[in-house]
């Protein structure tokens, strides 16, 4: 039988009384993460899709395991705003993975400018432990997220751009590039 309400204090075998203390409301137990606990960031927005999601596209998944310097090609250009074109960012990749095995310090890198762009929370790992440690699913992950927002990852930044300016859209924009006009009188 249990009391209903614990008591304040208890009974140690040896006749000792024993306080009861309530942990702090800020505790943490020693077993879990603090990031577990951590208060939800304000500002920051959810990935459209999980990281491990990456059967929502499967060409995409495919791609990406096979060549993941095409994927990664598509979102540098993106991120960057087409001053670094896919082919030159997708070399770049590629050259460094096949001589290093160390793709995920460059792509990495792009990972934390898409959140920084689009406001979205870092995740269960740093960027880099992210590419470190599923190199592909986060790739993957990058390019489902800006293909959500409405870009056609196929045609790269300019065309995009191009396409928003006519009034052409792809897939549901959520967020699609804003620029500025050109010169104007």
């Amino acid at each position: 039988m249990h009391p209903s309400h614990p008591p304040q204090a208890y009974e140690h075998k040896h006749g000792v009384t024993v306080p009861v203390t309530a942990p702090p409301e800020n505790h943490i137990p020693p077993y879990t993460s603090p990031a577990m606990y951590a208060p939800p960031q304000r500002g920051l927005t959810r990935w459209s899709t999980g990281l491990c999601h990456c059967f929502d596209d499967p060409g995409n998944c495919l791609i990406t395991c096979i060549c993941p310097c095409i994927t990664f090609g598509q979102v540098a250009d993106i991120v960057d705003r087409g001053t670094c074109p896919c082919v030159a960012s997708g070399i770049a990749y590629g050259l460094l993975l096949g001589f290093t095995g160390l793709g995920c310090l460059y792509s990495c890198l792009y990972r934390s400018k898409l959140r920084g762009q689009y406001d979205l929370e870092e995740g269960p790992l740093p960027d880099c432990l992210v590419h470190f440690c599923c190199e592909p699913c986060a790739l993957c992950q990058e390019y489902r997220e800006l293909k959500n927002r409405g870009f056609d990852m196929g045609i790269g930044w300019n065309a995009n751009v191009d396409r928003q300016r006519r009034g052409v859209m792809g897939a549901p924009a959520m967020g699609a590039p804003v620029v500025g006009g050109g010169m104007t009188r």
